[in-house]
């Protein structure tokens, strides 16, 4: 894994310390897949290679797993069906498929996505389900396809039709993030941002200061649509449908069927198909239940409530220059 003798020593320590929690080694082995090292490396990453503080990101994130039933996430079905559908055209998120090193490549129509459509319990269940199902089905099955072991994925955000309400759902969006950034660490090699409006550049100018070096170092916004530069990592057969064409306008409608936010995308019909197998299997134990699957959502870390209040204010700030500007000669900040 490259790492020096001092990392080595680290995991070595945070390793003991974990072998002696039998209480959690359940979830644990549920989380790390068979790469325990690999895991352990993850968190230590994420705290700096600081092994007590890494120690209790870990547990507090084994608790949080077992008390809201994280184990059980991929046999709890969004139904019925045309609900799920709803989530899914108004939380757009998917698979497109794998880099030439075999990433996952989820795609994020992080502009177009409203929210809109169900209650905040269903976005965050379907979050979560997406990332349990990356871990444990998808990595896992990279992983024995390509030879190697695949623990990360890379991220694709199209930015097309941002607009300054989405500071409306700014509340949701820190609340899924804390819930990665503080349970499924390090996760993430790249974030290619794509099809970024004059809003998003605003943002982000006074954004990336504030982020810590490890995580600007990931985060790479593209040209345009960012289609060349992407093709030299993916094939063209695995770039998302949003970055095929300069100018397409839309993320979300596509001719050829290839459009990875919709329900019907292969993706999404085999990840709905394996959480109702997976719900029919503990049926005889507790049957099917309709309804959001409650969790507790953590506390977001300082860094990023001072983030998220950068952003909302900036967009505030965006909003008062738009309104002036727009009386003034009808011009709009988000270039739509």
């Amino acid at each position: 894994m490259g790492t020096t003798a001092n990392q080595d020593q680290a995991i070595k320590q945070l390793q003991s310390i974990m072998d002696q929690n039998e209480s959690m080694k359940n979830t644990y082995q549920n989380m790390h897949q068979g790469y325990p090292t690999e895991t352990l490396v993850r968190f230590l990453k994420a705290r700096d290679w600081n092994v007590a503080k890494a120690h209790k990101m870990l547990v507090d994130c084994l608790e949080w797993r077992i008390q809201n039933k994280i184990d059980d996430m991929l046999a709890k079905p969004i139904i019925p069906s045309n609900l799920y559908r709803a989530v899914r055209d108004s939380q757009l998120l998917g698979l497109s498929g794998y880099s030439k090193e075999g990433l996952p490549i989820i795609t994020i129509g992080a502009g177009l996505s409203t929210f809109d459509k169900a209650s905040v319990h269903y976005y965050v269940q379907s979050h979560i389900q997406i990332n349990e199902y990356r871990d444990r089905v998808i990595l896992p099955t990279a992983t024995k396809k390509y030879g190697r072991h695949i623990s990360t994925c890379l991220k694709v955000l199209d930015m097309t039709g941002l607009k300054l309400s989405a500071l409306n759902h700014l509340k949701l969006l820190t609340t899924m993030s804390t819930i990665d950034d503080l349970n499924y660490p390090e996760k993430t090699e790249t974030y290619y941002i794509v099809n970024a409006p004059y809003i998003f550049s605003a943002c982000w100018k006074v954004v990336k200061p504030l982020l810590q070096e490890r995580t600007r170092k990931k985060i790479q916004v593209l040209q345009g649509c960012g289609r060349d530069e992407l093709l030299k990592i993916m094939d063209y057969s695995s770039l998302p449908h949003f970055c095929r064409k300069e100018g397409s306008g839309s993320s979300k409608n596509t001719e050829d069927g290839s459009n990875c936010f919709s329900p019907d995308h292969a993706f999404h019909q085999q990840l709905y198909s394996y959480i109702k197998q997976q719900a029919e299997l503990l049926d005889s134990i507790s049957p099917i239940k309709q309804g959001s699957v409650h969790v507790g959502f953590p506390d977001p870390d300082p860094e990023d409530a001072k983030i998220a209040r950068t952003i909302e204010s900036e967009f505030h700030r965006l909003r008062n220059l738009n309104g002036l500007s727009n009386s003034v000669n009808g011009l709009k900040v988000d270039g739509n």
